[in-house]
């Protein structure tokens, strides 16, 4: 059994949100959604999320799961306020504590709780959940951050910040935690899955101004993916990862996004004037 996959491609950010509905039942899951924040302006707004709410209704859909792959550099999770809408849980991989702890640090929080509390499941490697009557599982796929996820449900693979479509490459590693040995297998996984598998990349950033997409195949990426092409030994992956990371600079919302990732979509509790307040470390990165 496949799912019918949505996607919703978020253009500030070039990121898309899921949502994974089983036919059969008419049940479905969210993946990666996007709450819309001005940093200009210092305000949320939830234009993106309700698209997607707007679909759901249309559809007639009942949401099983609301779900991070990993918590997100470049922008802010509606997981909380879709959570909030539907009473649908929310879920992530284990691997947040560590994620949690390294940012707890940059940020200065040491009374936060970096137990995944934040979530109402925390998914091992290999772990089963269902979307209605289809089966989905749950591969770990560290290297660009140590909580990343990779879902897999029928046919569809939602791989995140590993492969982008076979005409971009690959996402970076060297976030803190990122790894790009881990990464490499990672990716080694993904393609390891069945012929037939569909990818869903969680960014699409549009070379040479080509309509968003974000949908390939595991032959289009060993074909024309640049870090792929020549099946790469791991230390020739790693070389060409390092190589490219370091000319990249910092994602514009990384110190905004951390701090709220890591509370599952959550902004800061509201200090003693009411008003809610982002901490941005100066030299942190």
């Amino acid at each position: 059994m496949n799912p019918v996959v949505t996607g919703f491609y978020h253009e500030p950010t070039c990121s898309i949100a899921y949502l994974v509905e089983d036919p059969a039942t008419k049940h479905a899951a969210i993946v990666d959604p996007v709450l819309d924040y001005d940093p200009k302006a210092g305000r949320v707004s939830h234009e993106a999320a309700d698209q997607v709410l707007a679909e759901i209704e249309r559809r007639g859909l009942t949401v099983d799961w609301i779900l991070d792959t990993h918590p997100h550099a470049d922008h802010f999770s509606a997981a909380v306020y879709l959570k909030e809408k539907l009473r649908a849980p929310t879920a992530i991989g284990e691997k947040i504590v560590e994620v949690q702890e390294i940012w707890k640090k940059i940020y200065n929080l040491p009374d936060f709780p970096a137990d995944g509390s934040q979530w109402d499941r925390l998914f091992a490697d290999g772990d089963t959940f269902a979307i209605g009557n289809l089966q989905a599982r749950v591969m770990y796929s560290p290297g660009h951050t140590k909580a990343s996820v990779t879902y897999v449900a029928g046919n569809a693979a939602f791989i995140h910040d590993t492969l982008f479509q076979p005409d971009y490459g690959a996402a970076r590693t060297d976030f803190p935690g990122g790894d790009p040995v881990a990464f490499y297998h990672s990716i080694m996984a993904i393609l390891a899955l069945p012929a037939d598998t569909r990818l869903f990349t969680g960014h699409d950033y549009r070379p040479n101004g080509r309509p968003a997409a974000w949908e390939s195949s595991i032959a289009e990426q060993w074909e024309k993916n640049p870090y792929l092409r020549d099946r790469p030994s791991c230390e020739e992956f790693v070389r060409r990862r390092k190589e490219r990371d370091g000319t990249l600079p910092m994602p514009a919302l990384i110190l905004h996004a951390l701090q709220v990732n890591i509370r599952g979509g959550r902004l800061p509790e509201p200090e003693a004037d009411g008003r809610v307040y982002l901490k941005l470390p100066i030299g942190a990165l």
